[in-house]
This record gives C-alpha cells, structure tokens and sequence, in this order.
C-alpha cells in the first residue's frame, strides 16, 4: 500500500512527497481511511510509528474545504515540545494547502496566540491549561471546531490534564469528528474515550511494548558507579544521538554539567528551563549540534528526532508505559535503535512491573567493574567485558565533539 492509494488531493500530496514518506506505517493504514470517512476514531500505537501522520493527513484533507480565518481544527496535546512537533510537522505537509497552524501553550506571550485564535490560523496546537485561559478570557470561539484531537491521552492523564480536557470537549461542536490516540489505555482513558467518542473505530498496533527496532537490555551497577558506567557506555556507543533520561530536573542539570565537564558534547532539557532555552535545547540536539541531550520525562514524549540512536536511562522509569515511551525515541520510522537501563538494587520493584508488562525477562548485560556484583542474584544475570549493543563504531575519544546526526 502506497500513500497514493488514499487519493488525496495534490496540494497534500506534494507535502508528503516534502517530507520523504514513502509508505504509510500500520497506524497511518488503518486510521486515514476511517478518519477520511469522518468516523470518530480511538488510535492505540507505540511512540515513533506516525500517528501525527496519520491525523494530519486526513484533517488537512478535511479542512481545503469550507472559510477560512477561523478555528476548525484543534489538537491538543500535553506538551509544549509535542505542540511543537505536531505544528512543524502540519507545515511541511500542509505547505501547498494554504492552511495556517499556531501554537498555544504557556510560558510565552500571549498575544501571537490571540491573533491566531481570532482568524490567524484554521488549526490550532494547543496544551489544555492555556487553551482553557483563552476561553475564559473570551479569546478563543471553539464554535466552528470539525476536527478534534486529543493526542497522547494518557500522557494528560498522567499529568493531571484531564478535567482540562473535558471542559475542552464541552466547548468543542459536538458534531464535530474526535480522534484520540495514545500509546497506552488506562482505565481512566477508556472512560474518556467512552465519554467523548461516538461509536469509534479503534485501531490497537501492538500497544505497550517497546517497537520491535528497539534492542534494550539492563545493565546491573551501583549506585556510586552511575556516572561512570554512563560516561562508558557513551564512549563505547561512538558517535550518534544519544537521550540520557533522568528522574528529576535537579539530577538532568547536574549530570549535563558532568559529562560537559568529561568533554562530552551535552545539552539539558527539564522543566525549569525557560521556553525558550528548552527549544534551543531540543533544535541544538535535532540538528546534531550536540550528540547528547540529557532530560526528564519531559523528552519522552513529543520529541521526534528520527536519528536518535541510543536511549540511556540513568534512572530507571517509574512504571512500564514510562519505559515504552522512552524507548520509543529511538528505533523511530523503521531505523534501529538502542537502549540501555542503568539497574541498581533500589530498582527491584520497578523493574518487576515493567518485566511484568512485557511478559518477558529484559536481558542483562553486566559491565566488568561497575558493581553488577553488588546487584541482587534476581536482577542479574549473565556478563559480558564491555557495553551491551550494537556495535558502536569508534568511540568519542579525543575531543568528544563533532558527528552524529539530529
């Protein structure tokens, strides 16, 4: 099956043709014709196998029809960098159709987003606590919304986003065609869906699981070996994009500081980063300015940077979707990938949720003088001398700088 095959109009063609699809991914498969059809839909994928693509494309479609100026596409999302990469990506596709996408989200002004709300642009991006603002203040008219996303649904659950997002519904046209997708379905999230899709058509692509691209592996340490074992493991992977995650913002600034300090190539992105600085951050990153990006869960979700390499998580995740959401920044659109958990004594029960969400035992790979031993029998298991993975290449000796791909 070819993108050809959904006979869209030639302005959305020559966007795909922009950004180098060449074949629609099985979500992308399933979801555009029911969405082209008009049918509210319930998407259920891993990170990294277009779904953007897949409401994009058929809203774009959609939306050539009918006035212009005012609102009639919105999607929402948990994350300003997610905003973002949904924006940019209605862009490139959407470049020939003359539709106009905007962002809304807090930490920036506020006056871009009310021009764009009041007839700047047909699609809106917006994170659900600065929407809401806009329409308490009577700048935001969701009157003439056709199209309503709510992307990655469990991600606003996680962060408390979900009694924004009914008010959002409310004020949405309930004629209007809802799409929502996710990686994951809680309970909480199937009441929402039940709440706020009309009989949908629901698609599941292998749902909570790591993307098979992805090889991942724990590696047994202790606690005081961290650091080091990290600054190995970066060495021996070479040269490459590679996102570092951590628990806290706290530890992501202090550990970029270290490995800055080591001569490694290194950005932060956490929270308490102005908006500003986190865009910087993350486009320093995509463009292979720096290799390595090390950042909260903040980065698990809405960065889609094809060409990173390795996932690290120097702390393991707090729960299985966590560690799926992770790993999905790497091995994206079809390319491998690699990804290592840094595994210590501490990291019994979460590692035992996550094995058990899988149904399977995540390999060990133990690192020779890096504290494996000092890790419980149950956790690990089996040894090898060096980093776990595919090979590496040359390392990051010398200056550390320079290569990779963002």
């Amino acid at each position: 099956m070819s993108f050809e095959s959904f006979e869209f109009d030639a302005r959305i063609t020559a966007g795909i043709a922009a950004a180098r699809y060449v074949d629609p991914t099985p979500i992308q498969r399933d979801a555009i014709p029911e969405v082209l059809k008009g049918r509210d839909v319930l998407g259920l994928a891993q990170t990294g196998t277009g779904k953007t693509a897949a409401f994009v494309l058929p809203m774009l479609q959609r939306l050539l029809a009918g006035p212009r100026g005012v609102v009639r596409g919105l999607i929402v999302a948990p994350t300003r960098e997610l905003a973002e990469q949904i924006h940019g990506e209605i862009s490139t596709l959407g470049r020939k159709t003359g539709l106009r996408s905007a962002t809304v989200y807090g930490g920036v002004g506020k006056n871009p987003q009310v021009r764009a709300l009041r007839g700047r642009a047909e699609i809106i991006v917006a994170c659900p606590g600065r929407l809401l603002d806009h329409v308490r203040e009577g700048d935001a008219d969701l009157s003439k919304v056709e199209v309503l996303v709510l992307d990655e649904a469990d991600h606003m659950f996680d962060m408390g986003f979900l009694p924004d997002v009914r008010r959002i519904v409310q004020a949405v046209p309930k004629r209007s065609q809802r799409l929502l997708f996710s990686a994951t379905m809680p309970n909480e999230i199937r009441h929402l869906a039940d709440a706020v899709l009309n009989d949908p058509f629901t698609i599941e692509i292998a749902r909570s699981r790591p993307a098979a691209t992805v090889a991942h592996s724990m590696v047994p340490t202790s606690n005081d070996r961290k650091t080091d074992l990290l600054r190995k493991l970066l060495d021996e992977v070479g040269a490459g994009s590679t996102l570092v995650f951590t628990r806290t913002k706290h530890r992501a600034k202090r550990l970029a500081q270290q490995l800055n300090r080591d001569g490694f190539d290194v950005a932060a992105l956490q929270g308490n980063m102005s908006q500003n600085a986190r865009q910087r951050a993350l486009d320093d990153f995509r463009r292979g300015k720096v290799q390595i990006l090390v950042a909260t869960d903040i980065a698990a979700r809405g960065i889609d940077v094809s060409k990173v390499s390795h996932v690290m998580n120097y702390d393991i995740p707090d729960t299985s979707d966590a560690y799926t959401h992770r790993l999905g920044r790497t091995g994206r659109a079809e390319r491998t990938g690699d990804a290592f958990t840094l595994l210590t004594r501490e990291d019994g029960k979460q590692l035992r949720q996550i094995e058990q969400a899988l149904g399977e035992k995540v390999e060990r790979r133990m690192v020779d003088g890096f504290g494996g031993e000092e890790v419980p029998e149950n956790l690990a298991s089996g040894r090898v001398g060096g980093a776990a993975g595919r090979p590496g290449g040359g390392g990051r000796g010398g200056n550390r700088g320079g290569g990779g791909s963002g």
